[in-house]
């Protein structure tokens, strides 16, 4: 039996109204009707049964039946920060794969090197993106894809962040051993032009230790995921 479908509502009571987007797919694509059951989300880690109980032009009406806490959270607390990518397909691919790999908070920053450039619409789309994404892999909730427009910006908002790793391609040795991390964990990748020495330096008296990802140089895209892979691995979710 397949799973419930799952949609996302701003607020949940014991009467809740699907519309816009969500309405449209509920309705139009998956035809779903009067006394279909579904999953409603709201971000808080619950899981909301709901009945449909009516379906109306512009919104559907669900009865909520039971409430459940999520099991599909990860333990570990993961935050990736990525430099923003000129190929608007790799940057909806990284927040995609980030949620599926259970992070819980994402950033994107413009830096030294950067050579694309981010707006409100872009920003949506991501947002959508992660939406749909914890829809998918069962998540109760969707991380929030905030933009930073200075890289330091982007560095602060890693305070408190028990581990801060920053993967550098001219790095000769990693100052930290990601085989053997314990507790939170923040990750930095840069976009297509890397970072600049300066940047480097920042980040590390920011608290980030220099990694190498090994003697091949990966795609921005590939070292997002293939190091967030890493660090999910080594902190349990993986197993």
């Amino acid at each position: 039996m397949s799973a419930l479908k799952r949609f996302f509502v701003d607020k949940i009571e014991d009467t809740v109204e699907l519309c816009g987007e969500e309405f449209e797919h509920a309705k139009n694509v998956l035809r779903l009707s009067n006394g279909d059951e579904v999953v409603l989300l709201d971000n808080s880690g619950n899981e909301y049964t709901a009945v449909i109980a009516s379906v109306e032009k512009k919104r559907m009406l669900l009865n909520v039946v039971r409430c459940e806490v999520g099991t599909r959270e990860a333990s570990a607390d993961v935050c990736l920060l990525f430099g923003y990518l000129k190929n608007a397909d790799k940057n909806e691919f990284i927040v995609q794969k980030a949620v599926e790999l259970g992070v819980k908070k994402i950033g994107v920053f413009s830096s030294e090197y950067s050579s694309a450039y981010m707006n409100g619409n872009k920003l949506e789309r991501l947002n959508k993106v992660s939406k749909e994404a914890a829809k998918q892999c069962l998540r109760a909730t969707a991380p929030e894809v905030v933009y930073y427009d200075d890289f330091k910006k982007a560095l602060d908002s890693a305070e408190g962040y028990e581990n801060k790793i920053f993967a550098c391609e001219f790095a000769t040795e990693s100052k930290c051993d990601v085989a053997n991390l314990n507790g939170s964990v923040a990750i930095v990748i840069g976009s297509e032009g890397g970072f600049s020495r300066e940047e480097e330096t920042l980040a590390n008296e920011k608290g980030f230790a220099s990694i190498t990802l090994g003697k091949r140089i990966l795609r921005a895209e590939t070292a997002a995921v293939a190091l967030t892979s890493v660090v999910m691995f080594t902190l349990g979710e993986l197993r």
